[in-house]
This record gives structure tokens, sequence and C-alpha cells, in this order.
């Protein structure tokens, strides 16, 4: 499994409730949903995720679990043949 990095895009595997950044209305982010980590907490048990609009706007920042991401991938792996 790959460890989560600063700067990776991830999605949350579970619903959560949070506030909006900068009003506190609450809002759901909802299994899938996408951002960006900005700060690894803890020793990587856990990590800061903002979460932007297609603009670019953040609508929240939270603290979320590493067993609550998944890291998404851009680019295939690289199989080796073994010899």
């Amino acid at each position: 499994m790959q460890r989560i990095q600063l700067h990776d895009t991830v999605a949350i595997k579970v619903d959560i409730q949070a506030q909006r950044f900068l009003s506190d209305q609450p809002i759901l982010l909802r299994q899938g949903q996408v951002g960006t980590v900005i700060e690894t907490l803890g020793d990587g048990e856990a990590f800061e995720v903002e979460f932007a609009d297609r603009e670019g706007q953040a609508y929240a920042i939270l603290a979320i679990t590493a067993a609550e991401l998944m890291v998404l991938r851009y680019e295939p792996m690289e199989i080796l043949a073994a010899s």
C-alpha cells in the first residue's frame, strides 16, 4: 500500500460531516469527494485535507485519518518481469 504524501490528491472513503471553510455552514462531504493533502499529522496517522471547487476556492479543510483516505493515481504502475 502506498503511503500518503504531502500534496497527494486523495478521495474520502466515507461520508464526513464538516463545516464550510470561513462561514461554518454545515456541509456533507460524500464518499469519493476529492481533496489535496496539505499537512501530515502525527506520524502519518491522519492528514489535513483541503477540499476546493473547480475554480480552486477552498470550501473545507479538515483532519482525516489515513484509513478514511484513498490516494488517486493518474499513471499505471509498471510491472517488472521476473527473471
